[in-house]
This record gives C-alpha cells, structure tokens and sequence, in this order.
C-alpha cells in the first residue's frame, strides 16, 4: 500500500507499510482433538449409572431438545434408567420472587449434605422473558457453595412460556438424576402459580417459603398452594424482623387450621429460619424428614408417588395430542383461515375450534 507521505514533498518522513495480520486461531490447531464424540443411548445410560455428570448434564440437554432424533434417544435413555430409579427424596420449593429460595436452597443442601451425606441435585426451573424468549439461568452465581461442593449438580431449566413442558421434562431429569446415584433432589419453582401445581406433582414434600413484613399478611394466605404445602417457613428471621416474622407464623398457623386436614394425614408446620445468616436451618430438616418417615409409615409416601406417575400419563397424553393437532399440515392451513372468520365475526370462536376438531377427527379415520 502506497503512502501519500512517502511523496518526495514530505522528505523527512518515511512511513513503512506495516505487518500483515496474524490470525488469532493457531495454524497448528488440530479441531478434531476437540471434537464432542456423538454418543449412543447406551454411552449415555452407561455414564449416567457411574455417575459422571458431564453425560449426565449432556443427557439433561437431549431431553431438553424440542428435535425429534434428541427426543428418540432420549425416551431410550429415560426407559433404560427407569429400574435404577425412585430411591431419592424429592423435594419441591417454591416462594414468591424475592422470598430467598435460591439462597436457601444453598444452605439447606450445604446442611443436608455435611449432615446425612449422599449426594444432591437442584433442578431449577427459571423464568422465560416473555419478549425475547430468553433466561437468565443464573441460579448458579446465588449458591455459591452448592456450586462448587463436589457432591452436588445445579441444573437450571428455561420455562420458556410453557410450564407444563418444562415441568414434564424436570420430571424426567429426575429419572436421569436418581439413576446416576443422586439421593437428595431439590425442585425450585418460578413462583408464579401454575409451576406450584406442577412442581407439586413431582416430588414427596412440598416447602412453601414466605417472607414477613411485606404489607398485607392476607396476601401470603391463597388456598391453593397453602393446602398444597406439607411445611411453610418464614425466611428473613433475623435482625429486627423477628417479631414481625413470629407474628406471621402465628397468622399462618392459625389459617391452616380452618383447611381441611391433609390426605396424607399429617398437619403441615411453620417455621422460621433465616437463609442468609442460617439460622433454624436444622429445624426446618428435621421437619422434613419427620414427615417423610411419617408418611412411609402409613403407606402415603408410595400412595403419593403411584397419583403422580398416573397424573403425568395422563399429561402426556393431552401433550401428544395437542402437538399432533397443531402439526397437521391440513390443520395448519385451516388455522389461518378460521383466525381470520373469528376476527372478522363471521365465525364464533367455539364454531372455529369445533370445525377444527372434526377437521382433524375426520383425519385420523
């Protein structure tokens, strides 16, 4: 490249035409050392029973995957797994956003760990922007010291708009979890109302977490998830909130009196603790495993487990059939047209859908 100031005007100023660029990849790179190995169904069942996590987080991810191959190998790995699985605790948490699940969860596994050994799996299900679709999947950077314990596996999930897709693939990763020798499974929710029922459907004790002090106690008091939850603690116990969060305990204590009593027989506590300082963290376990060996005693623990697994065949029937209605090419031409009568009037929403579904009935014959 010429320079103008290499012109005989400019006598005293050479300008050097300077070095080529350098590629930032190494010439020498050998990209087949780096290469993932495809493994089969069998690779990852036989990583997963000697409990290597990176097949274990890689299968996690085909399960995950919306691609029909993934979802092929993956409903393989799962059967196989299947008899090595179900002898874990599962315990689901959930708590409005801001109540402190992701720091509790950190020294309540901390806790269970250093006090009854095993290993613990935290399957996190995180909120999906309803925007860009995206996650944060950040629950890691907030249990700092689950994060790097080498007995636990911290596996956050995108809701990604649908929760009951999330909820189901959780419930399979618990499968996965259990058969590479994980005794101690924790469920965090999103907090937002249906992932309670969902997350409830999933696991052996459901822990509802509340906070004190933050205006009207009524609010804290909804009865769906109230009778839903096996045990409800109060976060944040400490400093000067202390009186504030015994007073809630007492409204919360004094409402669960007037549900009816529970069908595993066993009258949900309150509790109050503190996550950050932990303070009552002991408490709070033992009232779990207080009620895990009272309901394996009265046979509700295996009673509990066989609702679920017949709640979840059903889902996955309803889930089978709505993905086979919507990709039915027929149907999918049909949708556009019958959007288009509904918005202009000339057909009522229920006349569109009951056309739809003779549509895609008549189809199937």
């Amino acid at each position: 490249m010429q320079h103008p100031e290499n012109d005989p005007e400019y006598k005293g100023l050479v300008v050097n035409s300077g070095v080529a660029p350098v590629t930032t990849v190494n010439p020498y790179l050998n990209r087949k050392r780096f290469a993932r190995k495809a493994l089969s169904a069998q690779d990852y069942v036989e990583g997963i029973l000697k409990g290597n996590v990176t097949i274990l987080g890689q299968a996690v991810t085909l399960v995950e995957s919306t691609l029909p191959h993934h979802q092929q190998i993956a409903q393989e790995v799962i059967e196989k797994c299947l008899p090595y699985a179900g002898n874990s605790v599962r315990i689901g948490i959930s708590g409005v956003p801001g109540a402190g699940k992701s720091t509790s969860i950190d020294e309540f596994g901390i806790h269970v760990l250093n006090t009854y050994g095993g290993r613990l799996a935290v399957l996190a299900i995180d909120p999906s922007s309803e925007r860009t679709k995206g996650s944060i999947l950040g629950d890691k950077t907030r249990m700092e010291k689950l994060s790097v314990h080498p007995d636990s596996f911290i596996r956050p999930s995108p809701s990604a708009g649908s929760l009951g897709g999330v909820a189901r693939k959780t419930r399979e990763t618990i499968i996965l979890c259990e058969a590479a020798g994980f005794d101690k499974i924790f469920v965090e929710t999103v907090g937002v109302g249906q992932s309670e029922t969902a997350c409830h459907s999933m696991v052996d004790f459901f822990l509802l977490i509340q906070l004190a002090g933050t205006g009207d106690e009524l609010q804290g008091i909804k009865r769906g998830i109230m009778e839903m939850a096996d045990g409800i603690v109060i976060n944040k116990c400490d400093g000067n909130n202390v009186d504030k969060c015994q007073l809630a305990a007492t409204q919360f204590r004094n409402a669960l009196h007037l549900f009816p009593m529970p069908e595993s027989g066993w009258s949900p506590q309150v509790l109050t603790y503190s996550g950050f300082y932990g303070y009552g963290i002991k408490e709070v376990w033992d009232m779990i495993y207080a009620y895990i060996d009272f309901v394996k005693a009265n046979g509700y623990f295996q009673h509990r487990r066989q609702e679920q697994a017949k709640f979840w065949m059903y889902e996955s029937i309803n889930e089978q059939l709505r993905n086979s209605f919507y990709q039915q090419p027929v149907i999918a031409d049909m949708l556009t047209l019958s959007e288009q009568d509904v918005l202009a009037g000339r057909k009522t929403s229920f006349v569109a859908a009951k056309q739809l579904l003779d549509t895609y009935l008549a189809l199937l014959h």
